[in-house]
């Protein structure tokens, strides 16, 4: 995604007061609204010869000749950059929030409650997902040769679920070299979460030969074979499709977000693409076109869902261009805080 292009103050201020309106109305936004809600008293004339600038720039589109203009991707992507970050929710609903989560000691149903209250607030789709964090930290794992080419594959996580299966393997592997690829990855990766062992191991087998060649292509075939694969171990709550209200242009691109909503492994991805763990403040990202060509038109707003340094999930609002960015981000960021308030009390 490109960066929106530089502009001045005259001319920022009336593409703020464009996506402001637009947000607030739906309606395309016309130089003669703007110029009764001017500030500096511009002239109808001179807000037009801005609004032509704008759209020169690639910020503004006009839907008809004749009509006001809508603020483009960009746009909303230079007037996110402009916030200031300082807004804070009501009262009334940081009551309803905190309300919401009282009591609360179960992890899943914080996650529940927390897309909920999000698709509330923000009238668009909240989501939330579980159980990308300690509780898919691996602790032990042990390969046992059952037949030729067939090895079971125990793997106990930090939390001490355990998991087993049969892996059919492309090649024979004997015991000796199970074992040791069994300690290999133990002593490598205990306590680390599942998605950066497989991160990390994708890694050493492009990059670590030589004498590891023998035990590498042993470690290779069983990752190959799912050996630490995920199973069942991120929960996803969704609330608000309901919210979700388009223009006709834009059905088959509601249809194909709807798609994606409905499939878990989906959804996660799209998070996991777009919330990133390392991050501190909630992110914007403004057309989700990169990860799914068709959602261009809409927004995802997220942050990952932390208990001091340890990610635990991640909470997102999902909807069209046209969302309340401010107040938003605000809902998303009070949340997050929250989980790391309760569960740090917790323990």
């Amino acid at each position: 995604m490109s960066e929106p292009v530089q502009i001045g103050r005259r001319e920022r201020e009336i593409l703020t007061a464009i996506v402001e309106t637009y947000i607030s109305t739906g309606e395309p936004v016309g130089s003669r609204t703007l110029s009764r809600g001017s500030r500096e008293g511009l002239s109808a004339a001179t807000i037009r010869n801005v609004m032509a600038d704008l759209s020169d720039a690639g910020l503004l589109d006009q839907p008809h000749t004749s009509a006001g203009r809508v603020p483009t991707a960009a746009a909303y992507r230079y007037y996110v950059k402009g916030l200031t970050g300082e807004a804070s929710l009501a009262p009334a609903e940081e009551g309803l929030i905190k309300d919401t989560f009282h009591g609360v000691n179960d992890m899943q149903e914080f996650m529940e409650r927390t897309s909920h209250v999000l698709s509330l607030l923000s009238q668009n789709v909240g989501v939330a997902v579980a159980g990308i964090g300690p509780k898919n930290a691996l602790e032990h794992v042990h390969f046992q040769r059952l037949a030729e080419s067939k090895v079971l594959c125990v793997v106990v996580n930090k939390n001490g679920i355990v998991r087993d299966r049969i892996m059919r393997l492309g090649k024979d592997i004997p015991q000796l070299e199970l074992d040791a690829a069994a300690r290999f990855l133990n002593e490598n990766y205990r306590g680390w979460i599942m998605e950066e062992i497989r991160v990390d191991l994708a890694r050493r087998l492009d990059q670590e030969r030589s004498e590891y060649d023998r035990l590498m292509h042993s470690v290779e075939e069983l990752y190959k074979k799912g050996a630490l694969e995920s199973e069942t171990t991120q929960d996803v709550y969704i609330e608000g499709t309901s919210n979700l209200v388009v223009d006709d242009h834009d059905r088959d691109r509601l249809r194909e977000l709807l798609k994606t909503l409905e499939e878990k492994q989906r959804l996660v991805n799209l998070l996991s693409a777009y919330v990133d763990v390392r991050q501190e403040a909630v992110r914007v990202v403004v057309g989700l076109e990169d990860t799914l060509p068709h959602l261009s038109n809409f927004v995802l707003i997220g942050a990952p869902a932390r208990v001091g340094n340890e990610v635990m999930g991640s909470l997102a609002v999902i909807g069209p261009t046209r969302i309340d960015y401010e107040h938003t981000i605000s809902a998303v960021s009070y949340i997050a805080r929250l989980f790391d308030h309760i569960w740090n009390d917790s323990e």
